[in-house]
């Protein structure tokens, strides 16, 4: 399997390509600011077909190039529909036109949509299954998409659980029971061996988590 990376954009949030072998179909997990030009060389370079932009959640350093790439792949978002109002207002609750002032870009919705409504849910795209567990907490509409056709499980996490940290709760709709409840029964019951991809930073495993995160010390 295909996997790689990068930082994209001032808040450095983590993009993802993900497909089975170069010249086949790809999948696009958050793409956010400047993503775009690192992107296109990735998918030149091995011969790759986007198949659909995944997004963990809708904040706008996630989401900032998915409506850019999906349009002009043709490709399909998958997004939560919690989330999915972000897709025009990025910075939910202060309004659009705040993202267009404080950033320098008015937001639209992708030509195509797809709401990633069933906590569980499986679906095959590009050649890979992902499994998509609903994680509220960060947002309402944060999701974890897990992979298993790999020679390692993988879940892209998102900015729910990060190397030594977790994801903040201070903004409009988050909830740290929330995402606390969403880390135990959806992460920490996977293996030790899952590698966790998160939206910033490093990648870890579900096991070094468990064992040495402070913020999930006593949980189980």
């Amino acid at each position: 399997m295909l996997l790689t990376g990068f930082p994209a954009g001032m808040l450095q949030c983590n993009c993802y390509v993900l497909a089975p072998h170069a010249g086949a179909d790809a999948l696009i997990v958050d793409p956010g600011q400047r993503a775009f030009g690192p992107l296109r060389r990735i998918l030149d370079e091995n011969r790759l077909t986007p198949a659909a932009v995944l997004l963990t959640h809708g904040h706008i350093d996630h989401m900032w190039s998915a409506q850019k790439v999906a349009d002009t792949y043709g490709c399909p978002v998958y997004v939560h529909p919690e989330d999915r109002p972000m897709l025009v207002d990025p910075i939910k609750g202060f309004g659009p036109r705040l993202a267009q002032v404080a950033f320098g870009a008015l937001f639209s919705e992708p030509r195509q949509v797809v709401e990633l409504d069933r906590d569980g849910d499986k679906i095959e795209l590009g050649g890979i299954t992902v499994t998509v567990d609903h994680t509220p907490g960060h947002t309402k509409g944060s999701v974890v998409f897990r992979v298993t056709d790999g020679p390692a499980d993988m879940a892209f996490s998102g900015d729910t659980l990060f190397k030594q940290s977790i994801g903040r709760t201070d903004l409009l709709g988050g909830s740290g029971r929330d995402l606390l409840t969403s880390i135990v029964t959806k992460l920490l019951v996977l293996d030790d061996d899952t590698v966790v991809l998160p939206g910033h930073g490093p990648k870890t495993t579900i096991g070094a988590e468990r064992r040495s995160n402070p913020f999930l010390e006593g949980l189980s």
